[in-house]
């Protein structure tokens, strides 16, 4: 599966973005997906995370109630609603797919791609 995340920019604090995640490849409705971050000088982080039929998701402690993911199989996409945007929320955002345990991706089937930049100003 290959995975594309667009959707980025720049917004103030207080604001909202909705980041998408499109999908090629191998059947994408099979896999778990799941949204990560990597700030500037940190280590890549979970975010977001749905499994495969849509019926579960987890978040980080850092963006539970702001955050929310879903998914569309016959799209073959995973998208990443961003409310309430924080300065800290400023990172590069990924897309993966593979299997979940709660909140964390135990086995990534997919590449990292490029991620989409979200800049977040005070």
């Amino acid at each position: 599966v290959q995975l594309q995340a667009s959707g980025g920019g720049s917004e103030q604090a207080g604001g909202s973005l909705r980041l998408a995640c499109a999908a090629s490849g191998r059947t994408f409705s099979i896999y778990d997906a799941g949204w990560f971050r990597q700030a500037p000088g940190k280590e890549r982080e979970f975010v977001a995370g749905i499994e495969r039929h849509g019926r579960r998701t987890y978040y980080a402690s850092s963006v539970e109630g702001r955050f929310t993911v879903s998914r569309d199989n016959a799209e073959n996409s995973v998208f990443l609603r961003m409310n309430s945007l924080k300065v800290d929320d400023t990172a590069i955002y990924y897309c993966a797919a593979g299997s979940l345990a709660g909140a964390r991706m135990v086995r990534r089937i997919s590449e990292w791609g490029k991620g989409t930049l979200v800049t977040v100003s005070s």
